[in-house]
């Protein structure tokens, strides 16, 4: 946290971002799946558990070799 967040008019912006599942936006995203190079999937808490985890990002996911 820096002083200037905590002066700030407005908190910081949070993430948001759709459900993998069921398409719905929330504020309180699960990273579920990264797939290279630099698409990450999320999914709303109410589904985090019903979805099949995936590698994540800092799990480094090998990139797919050419050919």
């Amino acid at each position: 946290m820096t002083p200037e967040s905590l002066l700030a008019e407005r908190p910081p912006g949070c993430l948001t971002a759709p459900c993998c599942l069921c398409g719905r936006p929330t504020t309180a995203p699960v990273e579920v799946r990264h797939i290279p190079p630099d698409t990450t999937l999320y999914a709303c808490p109410e589904h985090a558990t019903t979805v099949a985890p995936g590698p994540v990002a800092h799990e480094g996911v090998p990139l797919p070799s050419p050919g």
